[in-house]
């Protein structure tokens, strides 16, 4: 069964790297974000404090931080493009909205992991995931096209999240909040909506104009 774990640590691993790559070559190519905003700060929250506040043992500490720094050029497409996604904001708003968005993603983070996972990262990641998974097709909805998204993004990211999801369920580890009532329902739910987001993204992608 470790071995079983180890697998899908690796896929979790290597799925979700693919999906950061995709997300900023696509953000550099068609000058826009692939990332929804909120998602990006509640996913930057999470991997600056599993990298360096509250940091895993093994390699998934610098899995982490790997992530982080794929973030920050995630980031830097979210600051250089984002502007122009508001079009109903004034310009010069855009930048402080960021940045009051940025300060109250870490602090509702940590007092999530502290209130409901006793300071861990399970619960808050796969919290943040399913909302990430709604996210997209939102996003998908409100630019009423798939600028700034690829079939990749969504398979890798659906994949990524499968063997995250399977990793927690073949853990050696004890703690029953890995195979709680809460815990299925995210698997199961991010699962699903990166199922749909990967099933309408393609149909918006066919139905396209050439």
């Amino acid at each position: 069964m470790q071995a079983v774990h180890t697998v899908f640590l690796l896929g979790t691993g290597v799925f979700w790297t693919a999906a950061y790559v995709l997300l900023v070559r696509t953000g550099l190519r068609e000058h826009t974000y692939g990332m929804p905003v909120v998602a990006f700060a509640t996913n930057i929250s999470w991997e600056f404090m599993f990298a360096f506040v509250r940091p895993p043992s093994g390699v998934m500490h610098v899995v982490n931080i790997v992530w982080f720094c794929f973030d920050l050029a995630i980031g830097c497409t979210v600051v250089r493009y984002g502007r122009s996604e508001f079009p109903c904001l004034p310009g010069r708003l855009y930048l402080p909205a960021l940045a009051a968005l940025l300060l109250l993603a870490y602090p509702g983070m940590q007092v999530a992991s502290e209130q409901f996972d006793e300071g861990g990262g399970t619960i808050t990641a796969f919290g943040s995931n399913l909302a990430m998974s709604a996210m997209f097709l939102a996003m998908l909805a409100a630019r009423r096209g798939p600028r700034g998204q690829s079939t990749g993004i969504a398979l890798a990211k659906l994949l990524g999240t499968a063997c995250a999801s399977l990793a927690m369920l073949t853990t050696a580890d004890p703690a029953p909040r890995h195979d709680s009532a809460l815990m299925r329902y995210l698997y199961v739910g991010c699962f699903l909506l990166d199922l749909v987001y990967l099933a309408a993204l393609r149909a918006v992608r066919r139905a396209a104009p050439r």
